[in-house]
């Protein structure tokens, strides 16, 4: 697969909306009926309104946001597809791009052949460069299901893929331990949550699997000195791997770069959301069907669904909030919000055409938020 695949091909379509929320202006778009975030708003202040921080590496990222910046997450070719796990980083992505940032989707072609250690228990299975390259087309797709372009918007908030098997597939090993390896410290590196959990254990940890935050944080460190990127957002996992990079950048550079991670998705009970019985919550309709991701989402509990709403969805938060209300009220007929949470995620993921095919599936009736509301 190429490795820059650069600005993606979509199209800037006829069709969009912009909704007037207090007033201000918002984008909306194009066969999406979600509201946007105002140009006007802090990200930070945006994404912690929607409890989608969990951490970040300098509070002055607030300050950073006030201007026009670029930022990336990481998306490794473990599988053909993203799954609902995955589909958070894209939201978190997309709300950047909403106000006015520029996102930068990472597919790792490199990264890919070493494998991420963070929560894993045993060492991923090596794949072939075949396996890889099916893999990255797959997850790209997944990527530009969620972010595209802004009808009406500037250009420069257009987002971008790019591999990183483009500059690390170019250096070599010699070349590595001299340009990145000589800044790290091998205490540093063992004191990582991701490295501890596996030193510990009966499997233990590879040297490959080890120099993973290494890769990462040379990714970090050169999308700023390439493309002026100085965010990296990731899931709480990946702090130790964020947090490599930005060290690594001050030291070889002298630059302040920022992290920011969002909290793993996890339900009330304690069980991991984004898995089924059947297996992973795929993004591609090709492995999960409109319908069969329409059903487990309108299987929430009460006590998630709202929450799930401002996490995984650009709904109006005074919408979020009228709906949790109404949960508590005599008449509330069970399961409208899981409805409504449903929609909207497949909605987002797979257009109206998908909204519709899972409704009619399932009962034959209209969509509860239609997209011309």
């Amino acid at each position: 697969m190429s490795g820059f695949v650069g600005v993606c091909s979509w199209t800037r379509g006829s069709g969009s909306r912009e909704r007037c929320i207090d007033g201000r202006r918002k984008f909306s778009v194009a066969r999406m009926s979600i509201p946007g975030a105002s140009i006007d708003e802090n990200i930070v202040d945006v994404l912690r309104a929607r409890g989608l921080v969990d951490a970040v590496t300098h509070e002055e990222i607030r300050e950073s946001c006030e201007n026009p910046v670029k930022v990336y997450c990481g998306f490794d070719p473990t599988a053909d597809s993203l799954h609902l796990g995955n589909y958070i980083a894209l939201v978190t992505l997309r709300w950047f791009q909403l106000c006015g940032h520029q996102p930068v989707a990472l597919v790792g072609g490199a990264t890919g052949k070493v494998g991420d250690p963070s929560g894993k228990s045993a060492e991923r299975p090596i794949m072939s460069d075949e396996t890889i390259d099916e893999n990255l087309a797959g997850i790209s797709k997944n990527i530009g299901q969620v972010l595209k372009p802004i009808d009406g918007a500037d250009a420069t908030t257009d987002p971008v893929i790019m591999n990183n098997i483009d500059w690390v597939g170019k250096l070599s090993f010699l070349d590595f331990l001299r340009e990145v390896g000589i800044f790290a410290r091998v205490g540093t590196m063992l004191s990582k949550d991701s490295v501890k959990l596996r030193m510990d254990s009966d499997e233990g940890m590879s040297f490959t699997e080890f120099t993973y935050q290494l890769l990462q944080a040379y990714d970090f460190m050169y999308l700023n000195e390439r493309h002026g990127v100085r965010i990296q957002i990731g899931g709480s996992d990946q702090w130790g791997n964020i947090t490599a990079g930005t060290e690594l950048a001050r030291k070889v550079n002298g630059v302040s770069l920022f992290g920011i991670t969002f909290p793993l998705l996890t339900r009330s009970d304690g069980k991991k959301f984004g898995k089924s019985e059947g297996g992973a919550i795929w993004l591609s309709p090709e492995k999960l069907s409109p319908y069969q991701l329409y059903q487990y989402l309108v299987k929430i509990p009460d006590d998630d669904v709202c929450t799930f709403m401002r996490r995984l969805t650009f709904m109006d938060l005074k919408e979020i909030d009228q709906i949790e209300k109404s949960m508590a009220e005599e008449g509330y007929k069970a399961n409208t919000a899981q409805k409504i949470l449903g929609e909207e995620v497949t909605r987002i993921l797979h257009g109206e055409e998908g909204v519709k095919s899972a409704l009619v599936r399932k009962h034959g009736i209209p969509c509860l938020r239609p997209e011309n509301h």
